[in-house]
């Protein structure tokens, strides 16, 4: 058996030891990226200067300052993207038992906000596991992007293995999720160590890690009987390989700049949108210095950055003058910032007047017509989330010992709210027009974007009020259908006993 930090542990233990380490690197190197991806999200921006001299004069009067144009890029898509359920294979409804799943596990919330780091951070997690307050409702979780990582394989892309890393005051706690056992750890939290000074013993080579076990737990490893890994990775766009790609990565510089050219207009503001004087025919000004007794012994030149700071003007020489020059204009910094954002709007597909909120007497189709790309980019976001969205259903039939259900899940279809906004004339036109062509009537409820609990007690209601009037009924299906309702087909008239039927005619 190796010998780990001075514990013998078997080939297994100091297997999943190593993976830990392996994964736990690779999450270090990756969580200074998604900090900074999710600081531009919620608006923590530093102000990135052209000049040292600019920084030095006026890098405090600005500090904390953004004009958040990432937000806007992210919520734009996410807030389109509503799961409603899902249909699993070879069936026609919605699931209705993981809708009750779905709905104990404030997944209509965590989801649309695992949604958005998806596509701010590039990755989120989910984790499904069992409950042990309620063993008919599986356990499912949305995790930090910061906090998780998962291992695919590099041949067949199949999740191999997941890491979950936090920490608190005292501890930090790892979990190692594999198809076949979870392996958890905590070690002391590191400290800071001066440099100089030897490392601390628990984060020394070998990581210090040991083996944590809570009271409910009978054994460790903790054994997986759902045989698959249950943390699931969230992955936005890729170009076929490991690394995907947020929404504002290319935002992240036009940000900086926007921010900057800011930072310029309100330091115009503040010191160039009134009359300028400048003073010429001057000496230097200079001021004296003192001794202790309080007696001139020499003068040194003043400082002139401090003179503008404060607002003061010291003329010593009789000979001095002053002339004048207008004010600055402003607009030139405000027209390129308008420039900028129309930029960012058609880097990222966001409509223009999302950015921009000048709207004049654009009709409805003009409205469609403009949110056209921003349809297509969340209809792309939505075929990413896909499969991610069905390995967690699936994950949650598994914790309740489902396989056949499992596996129609991991082959069903994930039913999204209609990304596309229309009027609600629009909308119902449209719906009206199908109905006239032939298509169900509970196809269209869906269509209109109920959610499947929904539409199924709407077509209760449709069938109660039936039942109550037939004949409203019958003239609400003759005026969808144009035209009189098809009578049913009569019986022909029995031939009288005992008389032959007439032979036909030549």
């Amino acid at each position: 058996m190796p010998d780990v930090d001075g514990v013998q542990m078997d080939d297994g233990t100091a297997a999943a030891l190593q993976q830990l380490s392996r994964l736990g690197s690779e999450l270090t190197a990756r969580q200074p990226v998604i900090e900074n991806r999710l600081n531009y999200l919620r608006g923590h921006h530093p102000l990135v200067y052209a000049s040292d001299e600019f920084q030095s004069y006026m890098g405090d009067r600005f500090h904390g300052f953004a004009d958040n144009w990432c937000a806007p890029v992210i919520n734009s898509p996410a807030e389109r993207m509503n799961i409603l359920g899902i249909r699993p294979a070879g069936e026609t409804a919605a699931d209705k038992e993981m809708q009750r799943i779905w709905r104990d596990n404030a997944c209509d919330r965590t989801s649309s906000e695992a949604l958005t780091v998806m596509l701010a951070a590039a990755r989120s997690y989910a984790l499904v596991w069992n409950n042990p307050r309620d063993e008919q409702t599986p356990r499912i979780t949305f995790e930090r992007a910061d906090q998780c990582v998962v291992r695919h394989d590099p041949e067949t892309g199949e999740a191999t293995a997941g890491l979950k890393l936090w920490r608190d005051e005292k501890y930090e706690y790892a979990t190692l999720y594999t198809p076949e056992a979870l392996w958890k750890w905590r070690r002391a939290a590191a400290r800071v160590v001066p440099e100089g000074d030897r490392p601390d013993p628990a984060v020394q080579a070998g990581g210090g890690w040991e083996p944590r076990q809570s009271a409910k737990d009978d054994t460790w490893p903790v054994p997986n009987p759902l045989g698959a890994l249950p943390l699931v990775e969230f992955r936005n766009q890729t170009l076929l390989d490991d690394a995907p790609i947020s929404d504002i990565d290319g935002v992240i510089a036009m940000q900086n700049a926007i921010n900057l050219v800011w930072a310029y207009l309100m330091n115009a503001l503040d010191y160039a949108t009134l009359p300028q004087r400048v003073v010429t025919g001057a000496d230097m000004p200079k001021v004296p210095v003192l001794n202790s007794d309080g007696q001139k012994v020499d003068e040194k030149p003043l400082d002139l950055d401090q003179l503008v700071k404060d607002r003061i003007l010291w003329i010593p020489s009789e000979s001095a003058s002053t002339s004048e020059w207008s004010a600055a204009r402003l607009d030139v910094f405000s027209s390129v910032i308008e420039r900028a954002i129309e930029h960012v709007a058609a880097q990222t597909r966001t409509p223009p007047h999302y950015l921009i909120g000048r709207i004049a007497n654009l009709s409805a189709e003009a409205l469609a017509s403009a949110e056209t790309g921003l349809v297509s980019k969340t209809g792309e976001r939505i075929v990413y989330a896909n499969p991610d969205v069905r390995e967690i259903h699936a994950l949650s039939y598994l914790v309740l010992d489902n396989d056949a259900k499992a596996r129609a899940m991991r082959g069903g279809t994930v039913l999204w709210a209609d990304p596309q906004y229309r009027a609600l004339g629009q909308k119902v036109d449209a719906m009206m027009k199908l109905k006239q062509i032939g298509f169900p009537f509970a196809w269209i409820a869906e269509q209109y974007g109920l959610e499947p609990e929904e539409v199924a007690r709407v077509m209760e209601m449709r069938e109660h009020e039936s039942r109550m009037d037939p004949l409203a009924a019958m003239v609400d299906e003759m005026g969808r259908s144009g035209g009189a309702p098809a009578e049913p087909p009569t019986e022909p008239a029995a031939e009288p006993a005992g008389e032959p039927a007439a032979e036909p005619g030549p």
